[in-house]
């Protein structure tokens, strides 16, 4: 009896036995899986933002009150650096798309160009949300924050935004911060603000065109501001505390929940990122070293590429949610 024997290529081995899903290498298609995997992470994320972004409409902090700062430039310019980081971040993308065509040719030359400006596209990108990291952590204005935890923003009569320190009067205190080798071991105070409340409010009532700006989104769309006889007992009935900057417990703009989704949604895609990052550069050494040459092939640059455009996709949809809506 007649045996028929079945070789199998060496292309197929690569799966055991049969024939490569969707014509792809074992490498590219667990990178998909994880491409799957961490998309549905960050899509959790920003479900649980936008449940909490609708359900306080009405007191969400507006994007062009927040970030309106520009390295270098002084002045209130809304949104112009975000826009700034993304495009730098699209243009990345667009770099490694054509480091992975000319890996694809074989070129190495080109490769090792591309690479090295999505490696930098990537660090300008890093040391931007570095830059509103540290901005938004240490505030612009200052604001005073309310015994019911609202926040109120103080406006001059054009209905520009007016810094505390620009009309406080200093009064002698005894303020002093509580550290834990001060008292509790295990306790201790945020640094305290550069004015107290009390500071302000006489300030306040020392400028008669001074006027309060709430939190709360009127049917314009805008923040509603009070008369000055409303600022006036909005301050001295409910105010309580002056509110410099923005963490994980207070935030100047408005709610802290705020604060806490931007510090670690943004602080999530930062690390990805980063870890684009240090894989581009690896890939970049291996490339100047004449790995992939050697092997026939830059899948790894492919690889790579797919990561970065997912990291790229990602802040597509955080910049929507977080600046846009």
């Amino acid at each position: 009896m007649d045996t028929t024997v079945v070789k199998t290529s060496a292309e197929n081995k690569r799966w055991g036995g049969g024939t490569e899903p969707l014509k792809t290498s074992y490498g590219k298609m667990m990178m998909w899986f994880f491409i799957t995997s961490d998309a549905l992470t960050f899509a959790g994320f920003l479900a649980a933002y936008g449940f909490s972004r609708f359900k306080f409409a009405d007191s969400w902090p507006i994007a062009d009150n927040v970030f309106t700062h520009v390295p270098f430039i002084h002045g209130n310019y809304p949104m112009i650096f975000v826009a700034f980081m993304t495009f730098i971040l699209i243009i990345s993308s667009v770099t490694m798309v054509l480091a992975v065509d000319a890996g694809h040719h074989k070129n190495k030359a080109k490769v090792t160009i591309y690479m090295f400006l999505t490696i930098l596209g990537g660090l300008v990108f890093l040391s931007s949300q570095a830059y509103e990291w540290t901005t938004f952590i240490k505030g612009t204005y200052g604001a005073v924050s309310t015994k019911g935890g609202n926040i109120l923003h103080i406006m001059d009569g054009q209905g520009n935004q007016v810094a505390l320190k620009d009309f406080a009067i200093a009064q002698s205190s005894d303020r002093e911060q509580h550290e834990s080798r001060k008292g509790l071991w295990f306790t201790s105070e945020t640094a305290l603000p550069s004015y107290t409340f009390d500071e302000v409010l006489a300030g306040f009532k020392a400028n008669p065109d001074l006027v309060v700006r709430t939190t709360y989104t009127g049917e314009d769309g805008h923040k509603t501001t009070l008369s000055r006889s409303e600022s006036l007992k909005e301050l001295e009935t409910k105010g309580k505390k002056v509110v410099e900057g923005a963490n994980l417990k207070q935030n100047e703009y408005g709610s802290p929940l705020f604060a806490n989704y931007f510090f670690f949604i943004t602080g999530f895609h930062g690390f990805h990122v980063s870890i684009g990052i240090m894989l581009n550069i690896i890939i970049f050494f291996n490339v100047l070293l004449g790995t992939y040459e050697r092997r026939g092939s830059y899948e790894m640059v492919e690889k790579v590429g797919l990561y970065w455009h997912f990291v790229d996709l990602v802040w597509v949809f955080v910049f929507t949610f977080f600046y846009l809506v």
